[in-house]
């Protein structure tokens, strides 16, 4: 088809656009995601084809595309084949790149086109169209805003062709007609002054990728091949890492094994407004959590532990009693990432019950710990983290009112606010004098749970610090969450202008 032909790959385009500026062609680009192509988009480009002779039109790669769960509408291939198919444009490229810096600086245009949203810079939530001009004009290019009229794709799919399912998009119509973007925006924007320290046990997730051959010839086991293997900085160094995109500075406690101690790695893969107290233990090393993964579908086969997780012993103990002294009284929030791998003994736990003037709790179950590790082992947390099975197993519960549930734990600890996650469900919080809010789950797609749980707690924890109105704290920990199960363990951490944009579009 001859709209299909106008698809070029973007290093091929390149060249053959050099080709036409040669001849004296004038060489205009349009970039963005265009996902439901819509009269406004129609109009800028034909504004923009006014500025020179070919216009080219680039495409965010579905990959890249950070407007929440469900987004892009279409993909990356129908999205360019629908611009194709305009007359007025000459070529279409998928840029697989998070900006359009790549792409300007691959097919150099004489002008840079972009809608009149972007004229005043200050309103570009991700800094984005500063970084793009830059570019445009280190290519020797201009960039000009276009004034025709324009309309939101994401309003259109929101308000007519809902992406999501029935009761998600209820809630959203609701939420929509009780707070606007910039009222999420200010409390998030508010959590930057909070001095927050992060207490708990340093986790390497280890992911070995194999490709099964099939059964041993001689033995009953599941022969692997290996193809590669990965690490990433978890437990607690991931909560850390989750919190630093939206505060000023924060502290993380933790252990580091005397043996195979890893720290530079740990040190190399925190943000630089992490700052770290590190204690020693000794005969341990520093946990590996190690996954065999069988490559096609990422589908985890076996999981061995690397640790020791013995309590610390008295002096290792007395050693982080002192740190935490002398740290604690200048912090706003602590968070407790409890693991049950020995760092948080009895003692230290009364410490943070006794001295945290708001203190947020996680006691994560896992393999090593289960049927020894549960939320009671605190007497009080100002805030909670817990999944369903977590709070069952503390109650001995399995099938009891989970509002019952949730209202004797916060009475046991003394409260004032509970999130319980519930895996596809979504969620379900407390607040003590608010009652129960319930929000769905965002996610569509699943890659990896690992580490779902640390980004919600991580952010919630500093809504719930702040008192925000428990919806918006639904809200921002669902998106979180469903940013989270995106990513493969934690390979990165959840970004501030990626849940930006998300609430942007959701909420247009």
């Amino acid at each position: 088809m001859v709209c299909e032909s106008k698809i070029k790959d973007l290093k091929d385009l390149a060249e053959e656009l050099q080709l036409l500026k040669t001849g004296g062609k004038k060489i205009i680009q349009c970039h963005g995601v265009f996902d439901l192509l819509h009269i406004g988009h129609i109009k800028h480009f034909e504004e923009a084809k006014s500025f020179g002779d070919i216009l080219v039109v680039t495409i965010t790669a579905d990959a890249h595309v950070n407007k929440g769960p469900l987004r892009p509408a279409f993909t990356q291939i129908l999205r360019a084949k629908a611009i194709a198919a305009l007359n007025v444009v000459d070529y279409v490229a998928i840029n697989d790149s998070p900006t359009a810096v790549n792409a300007i600086k691959m097919i150099r245009p004489d002008v840079y086109a972009k809608g009149p949203d972007y004229k005043d810079a200050s309103k570009d939530i991700t800094g984005g169209i500063l970084i793009e001009e830059e570019a445009v004009r280190s290519a020797g290019g201009e960039i000009k805003f276009t004034e025709d009229i324009t309309f939101s794709a994401s309003n259109i799919l929101n308000n007519h062709l809902p992406v999501y399912p029935p009761e998600v998009n209820n809630y959203l119509v609701e939420f929509r007609q009780k707070y606007s973007k910039q009222t999420v925006f200010n409390c998030l924007e508010s959590l930057k002054s909070l001095n927050v320290m992060v207490i708990g046990e340093a986790i390497l997730d280890e992911y070995i990728y194999c490709d099964a051959m099939g059964k041993s010839a001689k033995e009953a086991i599941l022969a692997m091949r290996y193809l590669r293997q990965d690490i990433h900085a978890g437990g607690s160094l991931a909560v850390a890492n989750h919190l630093a995109d939206f505060c000023n500075k924060v502290e993380l406690v933790t252990y580091l094994g005397t043996q195979n101690t890893q720290e530079e790695f740990v040190r190399k893969n925190l943000k630089k407004n992490v700052l770290t107290n590190f204690i020693y233990k000794t005969n341990a090393p520093t946990i590996i959590k190690r996954r065999f993964v069988e490559n096609y579908l990422l589908s985890k086969l076996l999981e061995i532990y690397e640790m020791n997780d013995e309590p610390l012993n008295d002096g290792e103990e007395e050693a982080l009693c002192k740190l935490l002294e002398s740290k604690v009284k200048d912090c706003d929030v602590v968070i407790v990432a409890d693991y049950g791998h020995g760092l948080m003994t009895p003692k230290i736990g009364k410490l943070l019950q006794d001295k945290a003037p708001f203190l947020a709790v996680n006691a994560q179950i896992n393999a090593a710990n289960i049927g020894f590790h549960t939320i009671s082992k605190y007497q009080r947390a100002d805030y909670i983290c817990i999944h369903e099975n977590e709070l069952r197993l503390d109650h001995r519960n399995r099938t009891g009112d989970l509002k019952i549930l949730i209202t004797n734990l916060a009475n046991r600890l003394s409260s004032q606010s509970i999130m319980v996650t519930l895996g596809k469900r979504g969620t379900i919080f407390y607040r003590h004098g608010d009652g129960f809010f319930e929000c769905p789950a965002f996610a569509n797609k699943v890659i990896d749970r690992l580490g779902s749980g640390d980004a919600l707690l991580a952010l919630t924890s500093l809504c719930a610090a702040k008192e925000m109105p428990p919806d918006i704290m639904g809200l921002v920990g669902n998106l979180v969450g469903a940013q989270a199960v995106m990513i493969l363990g934690n390979q990165t951490s959840i970004n501030r202008v990626q849940l930006l944009k998300s609430i942007e579009s959701i909420l247009k």
